[in-house]
């Protein structure tokens, strides 16, 4: 039999260890938790369209920003009419008026929130090292769709639009010295 002084600092040790191994497991959890609920505006990726068109249509809105880099970000669209399940192709406009190569990564996030898990990802320029050089220009494509399932949500059902903010962010991270 244990001796209670033996299992106490053993008991302190399993817990020390569970912890550990939690605090390193909550990014990803977390991560993952956003991607199945849409929480906080996380969209989903998707590899494959539905198989179905509702004849629902969701004005989207485009919101574009520059963070500390000498680039002109912009859709060719601020607003597109879709209708739910439709395969969608939406256009940037990037163009660094800098006087040197600069690299950015754009992130993004929808609004409402609760839409966030309908809104489907075929193909995006997101998350992606993005370079260009001085006086460079380049056009950068989100193929997106509206899951026919939120038309089953309370939350979103009712919705007649939403709004898809992207920012590029610089990052040094990057450069080469």
């Amino acid at each position: 039999m244990i001796k209670k002084k033996t299992l106490t600092p053993i008991l302190l040790g399993g817990i020390f260890v569970l912890m550990l191994g939690l605090s390193f497991a909550a990014v990803p959890l977390y991560d993952m938790f956003c991607r199945i609920t849409g929480f906080g505006g996380t969209t989903q990726v998707s590899k494959e369209a539905p198989n179905i068109v509702l004849d629902k249509v969701v004005s989207v809105r485009f919101d574009t920003n520059v963070n500390n880099l000498t680039w002109d970000f912009k859709a060719k669209s601020n607003v597109i009419d879709v209708k739910v399940g439709q395969v969608n192709r939406i256009e940037f406009e990037v163009e660094n008026y800098g006087d040197e190569t600069t690299y950015g990564v754009a992130s993004f996030n929808v609004s409402p929130s609760s839409f966030g898990k309908y809104y489907s990802k075929l193909g995006c320029f997101c998350f992606e090292k993005q370079e260009l050089k001085a006086g460079e220009k380049a056009t950068y494509v989100m193929t997106f769709y509206l899951d026919p399932e939120l038309v089953n949500d309370p939350t979103t059902k009712n919705l007649e639009d939403v709004t898809m903010s992207y920012t590029f962010f610089s990052t040094d991270y990057y450069k080469q010295s």
